[in-house]
């Protein structure tokens, strides 16, 4: 059954067991968002239509009412109950069991909404207007709020978001990984969620787009023209990859980045300048991204911008405008161009030219200093990365004496493993991605870290021969993408029996689906687990969006 909850209360529900919608996420290698699981599916029933409210005969018995089947396009009152996974609203139609998922919906709000979508026994609706609004509901600070897809939440308190997200990781480590909320001792494991202080202007690393013709909402069209006025620079807008909604300035990201992002829009459609914007579909233009990357001075502590266009080829008189007039804004120390000529939207590029200033700016975390290129990965969010892993650090628990081994798996560039170096006797990182292995390396040699060791290699394609050229360790730290980890990794740590097994995930459900494994096993496939999840602690990441990050400790039972 759906998890009812009042209307008033702020729940983020999942719809648990039956086990049919469990099985297919624990049998899954990639992610399976609940809110793409059908109704019938999450509502755990063998059926194939979710029944409608019940009435009495006049003997007293009970009826049972038709089962209620919106039409595509049709127009239907809507209660929000709870949120699903990237923040999905799960709805029901008024007076009926009917289940629907909406995007942009809050628990409590009721709302018209259109149908645009069946799929059997639930349905996917756009709103269309609000009847009467969520108790949580503040004016979102961001003029495009309503139409980005970048942070869905702003208009939803900040205590109510973090409720929302706590709920989520509590529920899907419950019902997903099956460790039982009726033990006792899974309140101690379970923490409360960590807020960020910083809930504006905290991404160190926004990309925008270029487009030829700027989106715009139904209710503005009228206001659409021809011409350079019509090119775009922004976002795209939510779930269009040739859409562009312009943006002439973005409150996640820090100041002096939307001085560059003005300075850019201000000039770019100038006609006597040559510029065209990327299309998307006919694969014609020479602008594709704006890539905008803040970082610090190690000496002075003040904010270093690197500013990168990505174009479709090499022609840098073309940009020499924008570089001449981006390059005067003093916390500019760095801009290049990375030249992708492939129909992809990718803005890594074939190759890459210093335009003006250094090829890399430095950021500071834990007391290591980084070299952040175009290219690299890096925490988005530096101030709560701080946050993130000192948590990690405190998981970890190394002795300090110098006598214990660290694998470091889906290690990135480094920065986990090494901040953990100083403590531990030696540090084996495994990435796939070739260029950060390399900042990886460069990161140890700029702080003069030797006991590090970085490996480029696939963890989903892993070998019998995989950790025959590294010692046991003491403890694996574990940082996967969203897909999680693959059955071969964990039969790998379920045989290897590291003490310590720290999950840091951005992706709950995965997450869940993970720790079942480590800890409970699979039946079906004979394999046992030997793990006891010791914590689980949510991290919010990135304020105004449904993104949650976990760190999860294990010790071998």
């Amino acid at each position: 059954m759906l998890a009812t909850t009042p209307a008033h209360a702020l729940r983020l529900r999942y719809v648990i067991p039956t086990r049919s919608w469990l099985h297919k996420l624990r049998c899954s290698s990639s992610a399976v968002p609940l809110a793409h699981l059908s109704a019938s599916e999450l509502s755990g029933g063998n059926n194939n239509t979710l029944k409608t409210n019940e009435e009495n005969n006049s003997d007293g018995s009970e009826k049972k009412t038709a089962p209620y089947y919106p039409k595509r396009g049709q127009t239907v009152e809507l209660v929000c109950e709870s949120l699903g996974f990237k923040g999905k609203g799960i709805c029901k139609v008024d007076g009926t069991g009917f289940v629907v998922m909406c995007d942009r919906a809050l628990p409590g709000e009721r709302f018209l909404g259109r149908v645009t979508r069946r799929k059997g026994s639930y349905a996917e609706v756009t709103k269309i207007k609000t009847l009467s609004p969520h108790r949580d509901l503040v004016e979102a600070p961001c003029e495009y709020a309503s139409y980005c897809g970048g942070c869905k939440a702003q208009n939803l308190s900040y205590e109510a978001q973090l409720r929302a997200k706590e709920e989520q990781v509590h529920e899907l480590i419950t019902h997903v990984g099956r460790f039982s909320d009726n033990n006792p001792g899974l309140e101690t494991v379970l923490k409360p969620i960590v807020p960020c202080d910083i809930q504006f202007n905290y991404r160190n690393k926004m990309e925008f787009s270029f487009g030829p013709q700027r989106w715009l909402p139904v209710e503005m069209l009228d206001e659409r023209e021809d011409g350079p006025k019509s090119f775009a620079l922004g976002l795209h807008a939510p779930g269009f990859f040739d859409k562009v909604l312009n943006v002439d300035k973005c409150l996640l990201q820090s100041e002096p980045a939307n001085m560059v992002l003005a300075a850019v829009q201000d000039c770019w459609r100038d006609p006597q300048l040559g510029l065209s914007p990327y299309n998307a579909r006919s694969h014609a233009g020479f602008l594709k991204h704006l890539m905008l990357r803040t970082g610090r001075n190690v000496e002075t502590g003040s904010q270093e911008l690197m500013v990168n266009f990505v174009t479709s080829s090499y022609k840098p008189e073309l940009l020499k405008p924008l570089v001449d007039k981006v390059s005067s804004i003093p916390e500019v120390v760095s801009i290049m161009n990375n030249v992708n000529s492939s129909v992809g939207n990718t803005s890594v590029g074939e190759q890459e030219y210093t335009l003006y200033g250094k090829e890399t700016i430095a950021e500071v975390l834990r007391g290591l200093t980084f070299q952040i290129s175009a290219n690299s990965f890096f925490q988005t969010n530096t101030h709560q990365a701080e946050v993130l892993y000192k948590l990690i650090e405190e998981c970890a628990g190394l002795k300090g004496d110098g006598s214990e081994v660290v694998l470091d798996l889906f290690c990135g560039t480094g920065t986990i493993g090494l901040t953990l170096a100083r403590r531990a006797k030696h540090v084996y990182g495994y990435e796939v991605v070739p260029q950060a292995i390399t900042d990886a390396h460069k990161n140890a040699q700029i702080n003069g870290i030797e006991n590090a060791t970085f490996i480029q290699g696939d963890l989903n394609k892993i070998g019998e021969d995989f950790g025959s050229n590294f010692p046991k360790p003491d403890i694996v730290i574990s940082d996967p993408n969203r897909p999680g980890m693959h059955m071969k990794l964990i039969k790998f740590l379920l045989n290897l029996k590291s003490p310590r097994i720290i999950y840091v995930s951005c992706n709950p459900a995965t997450c869940a689906r993970d720790l079942d494994y480590l800890c409970h096993g699979v039946e079906e496939k004979n394999i046992k687990g030997c793990y006891k999840l010791m914590s689980v602690q949510p991290v919010d990441m990135f304020p105004h969006t449904p993104h949650i990050e976990c760190v999860c400790l294990l010790e071998l039972s």
